[in-house]
């Protein structure tokens, strides 16, 4: 076999059959390889961010490694932002590029670019093949490297001549990771005894451990109240009791309260992001930290913990459950309160019942919650939009909910669903994305046309940049830059275009038939939703500012009132 054989070859050794890439010179032989083997399933997207952000979505799904191709230069740099993305949210993913030949490294050559050198901050590992007989061993480790421990991307970068090469030395085989063991949980048992106002905060370290039952299981026996990251929703299940909603920027009052009154606060799989903890000296003033992760790079990164766990998520949830079924904690009176909270500091927007009413964002988006079934995946892209699926969907599992959440990619979602459609063909795949966000990456309305993927589109249109326009309300004295999108084209002839049926709706009384009708159809179909260009996201926290000091409509209101008068 050639380098491009081997490729294929080890691709079908690690189960993986399904690839996204977009051809080029320089990866030419590897596409030629392709002609003749049936087992690796390619999918062609039109831009190769569009292949980093599927193989994205595809790994988010199911939990496998995503993979993504294409060749040097051009091909490489437009890899980088789906890249970056996958890495900032730890998501295991396999980047492989064609380099121009070995001889022409470094000589400016035509569609030459440094990938290793423009990529070290955003991969967990990279390679640069230098000869044949490397390939078989490298492959082998990036792909483990990519799934073990915290994920990542690796990237592969292959000269066309390695992949024209033959192969002489056997394929090297990995040796099995070691069995996972528990650290000493007594410490981290005893300060739990010992407090009065526990707090459980997960993120979305769980669902990267494959530890979604293990969580489970012990958040259902220990009882303690419960909050979430952005990436840690639908961690507790869809019918938790104990669940405060997401915390942050835009997260309950409920949960942003809780997190304020704990003593302590219990970390598992989460990095205390800014924009989830607010202010760092204003975050869980009350508490003491207990950090249980499987990266040691994260604990006192941010905030010094009292005790810090490193290990198997899996193994440590399963000794805290153990431990908890033996001698249950006595909460009830923290319980009690944090229940409260819940009833009165959820997100609060009443569903408008005018049928002629304009549709608002939160009311369409808990009537696609009770309207779409509960193994419904959806992708969103950044901004309002985003916020509000966040905030009122009621998710069932994290692997249903797929969000930019580090680097805050706008045109993630659409390549995200169609990766998310390859990797679970029978579930129902949305993708709920805003006006400004949907032109991102729109061009792969045609790959969802090419493979008629059954994907649902949902695009919430105010012919702005909402959360800009939101921010430059709030805190720049209402000074609007550059965020009228009032230009937008007509997204239902738009996807007609593309061969793809499409409806819009901008009424109350039309809300419920819309979704029923795209959720219906046997296809891929897009609903244009209409939504007020001054609807805004609520709460909120000041950039920069203390969780403790959320913006709710009612004080925003008032404190416009006591302007006017003044």
């Amino acid at each position: 076999m050639n380098g491009a054989q081997h490729i294929l070859e080890a691709f079908h050794r690690h189960n993986i059959q399904t690839v996204f890439g977009y051809p080029g010179g320089c990866i030419m032989p590897l596409y030629d390889a392709l002609v003749d083997d049936v087992r690796v399933e390619h999918v062609l997207c039109r831009h190769e961010q569009g292949c980093a952000l599927a193989a994205d979505g595809y790994a988010r799904a199911s939990g496998k490694l995503g993979v993504c191709i294409a060749t040097s230069g051009p091909g490489a740099t437009n890899l980088i932002t789906g890249v970056a993305n996958a890495h900032r949210d730890s998501i295991p993913m396999l980047v492989i590029t064609g380099q121009v030949p070995s001889a022409l490294i470094g000589t400016d050559a035509f569609q030459e670019t440094d990938v290793l050198g423009m990529t070290l901050g955003i991969v967990k590992h990279s390679y640069l093949v230098e000869s044949a007989d490397e390939l078989p061993g490298i492959l082998d480790s990036a792909m483990q490297l990519a799934q073990s421990g915290r994920p990542g991307p690796v990237w592969i970068d292959i000269p066309k001549d390695v992949l024209l090469a033959e192969i002489t030395t056997s394929p090297f085989t990995t040796p099995a990771p070691p069995q996972a063991e528990c650290p000493d949980l007594a410490s981290a048992i005893a300060l739990l005894r010992a407090s009065r106002k526990p707090l459980l905060y997960s993120g979305g370290g769980i669902s990267l451990a494959h530890a979604e039952d293990s969580f489970r299981e012990f958040a259902e026996c220990s009882e303690l109240p419960a909050v979430v990251t952005l990436k840690g929703i639908g961690n507790p299940g869809k019918y938790s009791a104990h669940n405060l909603g997401m915390l942050g920027m835009h997260g309950s009052r409920a949960a942003n309260q809780a997190v304020d009154e704990c003593d302590l606060l219990l970390v598992i799989g989460a990095r205390l992001d800014d924009r989830a903890t607010g202010r760092m000296d204003g975050f869980a003033p009350n508490a003491r930290l207990v950090h249980i992760d499987a990266d040691s790079a994260e604990i006192n990164k941010l905030r010094r913990a009292e005790l810090a766990v490193r290990g198997d998520l899996n193994a440590i949830l399963g000794e805290l459950t153990r431990a908890l079924r033996e001698a249950p904690l006595a909460i009830n009176d923290w319980q009690k309160q944090c229940q409260n909270l819940r009833t009165t500091g959820g997100f609060q927007a009443a569903d408008n019942e005018e049928p002629l009413a304009p549709i608002t964002g939160p009311a369409f988006i808990r009537q696609l919650s009770r309207v779409a079934p509960d193994d419904t995946i959806i992708a969103c892209d950044v901004g309002q939009h985003q916020m509000w699926v966040a905030q009122h969907y009621q998710f069932d599992h994290p692997r249903h909910h797929l969000t930019s959440g580090g680097l805050g990619t706008m045109g993630f979602g659409l390549p995200a669903a169609i990766g998310a459609q390859f990797a679970d063909r029978q579930s129902t795949v949305l993708n709920v994305t805003g006006d400004g966000s949907f032109m991102m990456n729109a061009q792969e309305l045609a790959t969802i046309r090419r493979y008629n993927l059954p994907v649902k589109l949902i695009v919430m249109d105010n012919q702005c940049l909402g959360m800009v326009r939101q921010q430059q309300e709030l805190f720049y004295n209402n000074r609007e830059s550059q965020i009228n999108l009032d230009d937008n084209p007509d997204f239902v002839a738009m996807a007609r275009a593309f061969e793809i049926p499409a409806l819009k709706i901008d009424r109350t009384d039309q809300v419920r038939r819309g979704i029923e009708t795209i959720l219906a159809y046997n296809g891929p179909m897009l609903l244009h939703v209409a939504i007020a260009r001054e609807e805004n996201v609520w709460p909120i926290v000041k950039p920069g500012g203390s969780n403790k000091e959320m913006i709710n409509e009612t004080r925003r209101c008032a404190a416009d009132k006591k302007e006017r008068v003044a």
